[in-house]
């Protein structure tokens, strides 16, 4: 279970579909006695790739691996390419070269779609179930879907071009979309983190016949 959760600089544009969304996954196992360093390594990182073009802010997961402190860093990016000018850049490699002395296992990367990251884990455990994320995702849409046009209706009264249904729609639908993605889901698994990660306990005996 992660130990806390920090959000960074999250940048969002009223022009950007939720499908566009890529987030890069890093994964960094610390050698104990390097936490300190780590961290504010982690610090300058954060700010560096906050200064490219396309990058959308990032969450840090701390948690624990195997008796090592595990940082689980998840980037979001509007863009494969922006993405990938961050992931090729000169100042990248420079910076896991310098912090590649401090990690147990080196530099552990992964490309999700946009809305994978609302359920990463912060160690190697496996992502909640399915049907547990199904439940997490309908409590945070499903209220939306009531209440967001309920609040549009009056702008919608008052300016019959935007009352078009499909005009209507497509400004329910992102507001929604933009609610989801940047402020209500990752709340949503912070807050029900600990019901998302519980894993079954083990039955004594059970690995036993007879």
């Amino acid at each position: 279970m992660p130990e806390s959760t920090l959000a960074v600089d999250v940048a969002p544009t009223s022009r950007l579909s939720a499908d566009e969304i890529v987030t890069l996954v890093i994964k960094h196992r610390v050698k104990a006695g390097c936490e300190a360093q780590y961290e504010a390594w982690l610090r300058r990182t954060v700010a560096i790739a906050g200064s490219y073009a396309g990058h959308l802010g990032v969450d840090v997961i701390r948690g624990n691996a195997d008796g090592l402190k595990m940082f689980t860093c998840v980037l979001r990016f509007c863009s494969t390419d922006a993405m990938q000018s961050w992931m090729d850049s000169e100042q990248r490699r420079e910076l896991v070269a310098e912090a590649a002395p401090m990690l147990a296992d080196g530099d552990r990367t992964e490309v999700n779609p946009h809305n994978e990251f609302w359920f990463v884990p912060a160690s190697d455990t496996p992502p909640p179930p399915r049907w547990k994320q199904a439940c997490v995702t309908f409590l945070v849409i499903c209220p939306l879907t009531l209440l967001i046009p309920l609040l549009w209706g009056p702008v919608f009264s008052r300016f019959p071009l935007l009352g078009n249904y499909v005009i209507s729609t497509a400004l329910v639908t992102v507001t929604i979309v933009l609610l989801v993605v940047y402020l209500l889901m990752p709340q949503a698994t912070r807050l029900f983190a600990p019901w998302l990660n519980a894993r079954p306990k083990a039955v004594p005996g059970a690995d036993h016949e007879g």
